[in-house]
């Protein structure tokens, strides 16, 4: 029945999200009474957006990745842990056994707590579930319990889904998507810590002081403040540290100004067609629960990469990225396939900070650090679950493998440790919940519109 299972899963799964989104949204529209050709139009416009989204990260990624990886080449760094990236983590996840009961779990999870009024979202990125997943199968192959696997997975999809009802009201706020939650496990778990750096720095004579969004850069710079104008500026930095010639440096300047241009514009597209379902569902629940407050639907973190000050941060932590790793004791990870990445794992440390680059950027440091050792560690279970399901190693390579986004995921370890009894990870249990007591409580004192209570 297992395989059957995760047949039908991966069948699914491979319809990929820009299908499996507008599917499960119309479902979704149904399920809460909107007219047919309204729930229609509205779930074919929002996968279009999401076509226009990914295409557009794609050139980011298409663009970047490769200038990345002459940077680390120019760098001269040889490293023994290969970082894959994330994708070919996602494909190890979802040939996993414990994949599909995961996803059966997470969808009874959130409407459990949708029923008792635990949670505001309605966690319909089914994609990303593999974060979830991904949880449960370090967990299964460290202790070698399914049973702990699943619950190590259960325990993540309700820490993502708080952390998103937290960080919805800023997400709606500062990225200006009404109604949205963005419940992406490698981006979301690190908004406690750019609140914690953003009070920090607070406290901090002078560098509190520095501050740095596209808006202020924009007023000091006129037409080279632009966002289109920073992308060209970044791109074409980063063509030369790179060591591209001149055509590769200008055609990466242009590439990634494009990307700043044109993103946001993907994400209007998306918004157009979610407003009409998210109004409907207003009314439905006006209607039927006059006491309960509106609902966010929890979308992939691709709809807020567009911004601005998450790309410029983004862009000059790469370059920071591949110093510190070549300078920082015990990491064993050669950044390769995510350091095109580092906008999906900064995006959240840029809205904690509202855009304040200079703040993402010193924050992001200790969090760059943290993954690389972090991935460097789990490197050899990261490894021995690509062997056990058969996993098609690059062509030559004998070595170990591992993700610096996803694999070298701070919440994810520190879950894995407390599984495997660790004392310190188990220590810091009651230390960071009264972190997070502390932090929702400032939130609420200082009358900020950076979250809601957990």
């Amino acid at each position: 029945m297992g395989q059957d299972l995760l047949g039908i899963v991966q069948y699914v799964l491979g319809f990929g999200p820009t299908v499996m989104l507008p599917i499960v949204v119309f479902l979704l529209a149904m399920a809460f009474q909107i007219k047919v050709s309204r729930a229609l139009r509205s779930a074919v416009t929002i996968g279009m957006g999401f076509v226009g989204i990914y295409a557009i990260f794609g050139i980011l990624v298409d663009n970047l990745g490769p200038a990345s990886q002459a940077l680390v080449k120019h760098s001269g760094i040889n490293l023994p842990v290969l970082d894959l990236g994330w994708p070919p983590l996602a494909a190890i996840t979802w040939a996993a056994p414990i994949a599909p009961f995961v996803i059966v779990l997470t969808v009874v999870i959130n409407i459990v707590m949708l029923t008792f009024n635990l949670t505001k979202t309605i966690d319909i990125d089914i994609w990303n579930y593999w974060h979830f997943a991904f949880a449960g199968a370090l967990v299964y192959s460290a202790t070698d319990s399914f049973l702990l696997g699943m619950v190590a997975s259960g325990i993540t999809a309700i820490v993502i889904i708080k952390l998103a009802d937290w960080s919805a009201p800023l997400v709606q706020e500062y990225f200006n998507l009404p109604g949205i939650s963005l419940p992406t496990l490698s981006s979301v778990v690190y908004y406690p810590i750019g609140l914690l750096g953003d009070r920090i720095i607070d406290s901090i004579p002078g560098l509190k002081s520095l501050h740095a969004d596209p808006e202020t850069i924009q007023k000091r710079f006129g037409v080279f403040g632009e966002p289109l104008m920073i992308g060209l500026i970044l791109g074409l930095l980063l063509g030369v540290l790179a060591g591209y010639d001149v055509k590769g440096v200008l055609n990466l300047g242009i590439n990634l100004g494009a990307v700043m241009l044109i993103l946001p514009r993907m994400v209007r597209i998306l918004m157009e067609g979610l407003m009409p379902l998210s109004d409907a569902i207003k009314a439905f629940l006006k209607k039927k629960y006059p006491n309960r407050t509106d609902l966010y639907i929890g979308l992939d973190i691709a709809v807020a990469i567009g911004n601005p000050a998450v790309i410029s941060t983004a862009l000059l932590l790469t370059p920071v990225a591949v110093v510190l790793a070549m300078v920082v004791p015990g990491n064993r990870t050669l950044p390769l396939g995510d350091l095109a990445n580092l906008a999906v794992m900064i995006s959240m440390v840029v809205l904690a900070t509202r855009g304040n680059v200079v703040r993402s950027i010193i924050i992001g440091i200790p969090i760059i650090i943290g993954d690389l050792l972090v991935a460097s560690n789990v490197a050899p279970l990261i490894t021995g679950i690509a062997k056990s399901i058969n996993f098609k190693f690059p062509d030559g390579y004998t070595g170990q493998i591992s993700s610096f986004l996803d694999g070298g995921n701070l919440f994810r370890y520190w879950l894995l440790k407390m599984f495997e009894m660790n004392v310190l990870a188990l220590v810091l249990i009651p230390v960071i919940l009264g972190l997070l007591y502390w932090l929702i409580k400032g939130v609420k004192t200082n009358g900020q519109s950076s979250g809601e209570s957990l």
